[in-house]
């Protein structure tokens, strides 16, 4: 069985894959100062949920945006599994070119996505994913990953406008009755939850037009994907674990 594990900001998504199917997927909270055995416990508990200990596992394939997690994970997979890990990077064997002017820089979670696009949806396509930042990441016609958009993700500027504002507090991140708030939550719901449906709309066709292809597929992928599909018609379908498929399709191009 393949351990895959996405590390990003705010969350850490790991999903046990049998050979046909997720067996589950799990998401704990990033902190960036756990140490390895802590996060070995965490791990542990999560196969004790399927009935898998940590000798069931054959492989493991890793993504991550926070350096000093990298290590960590990839000393708890040493000390606790006996394996390797496999970190995914521009450097790793992806099946898509990188056809960005900095490989180097390019995210592993975005990589990801962009070979999960290749190989599941097909070129080109668009990725939306919506984490601790909007990621939009684009696959060519030529099945190149070309690069695209980062913006601040949703809660983030909901936190940071309620950090700024003194009488401004948290709100439920979904639409208001009216686009017009008539108190002051429905307003801020307005402008947060509307708001980004525009920004997306917005960025979606800036991006498509560039592409210039009609038969462009759009992925929404992250905990706010189904909420946004609902409302951005540009969007095609919704891949809850696109990126822990990206991690085990890069691992069997390995394989």
């Amino acid at each position: 069985m393949l351990l895959a594990i996405d590390i990003g900001n705010t969350n850490i998504h790991l999903g046990l894959w049998d050979g046909g199917a997720w067996r589950l997927s799990w998401r704990a909270r990033t902190v960036a100062q756990k140490m390895t055995d802590e996060y070995a416990v965490l791990a542990r508990n999560f196969l004790d949920t399927a009935g898998v200990d940590f000798q069931s596992i054959s492989a493991i394939c890793l993504s991550s945006v926070v350096p000093s997690l990298t290590t960590t994970f990839q000393e708890l997979a040493r000390r606790y599994l006996q394996l390797e890990p496999l970190t995914v990077s521009s450097r790793s064997r992806l099946g898509v070119k990188v056809a960005i002017d900095m490989p180097e820089q390019a995210g592993a979670d975005r990589l990801c996505n962009a070979v999960a696009l290749s190989q599941l949806f097909g070129a080109p396509a668009v990725s939306v994913d919506f984490g601790t930042s909007t990621n939009f990441d684009v696959l060519s016609a030529d099945n190149e990953y070309i690069g695209g958009v980062i913006a601040p993700g949703i809660r983030l500027a909901h936190d940071a406008l309620v950090s700024r504002a003194a009488q401004l507090h948290k709100v439920d991140l979904v639409p208001p009755p009216k686009p017009i708030g008539r108190n002051t939550i429905h307003a801020m719901q307005s402008g947060i939850f509307w708001g980004y449906v525009g920004m997306i709309d917005a960025l979606l066709g800036r991006i498509l037009e560039q592409i210039d292809s009609s038969a462009t597929k759009v992925i929404a992928t992250g905990g706010m994907a189904p909420a946004f599909k609902e409302h951005v018609a540009l969007i095609d379908y919704v891949a809850p674990e696109l990126t822990l498929d990206g991690l085990r399709l890069i691992h069997e191009l390995k394989s």
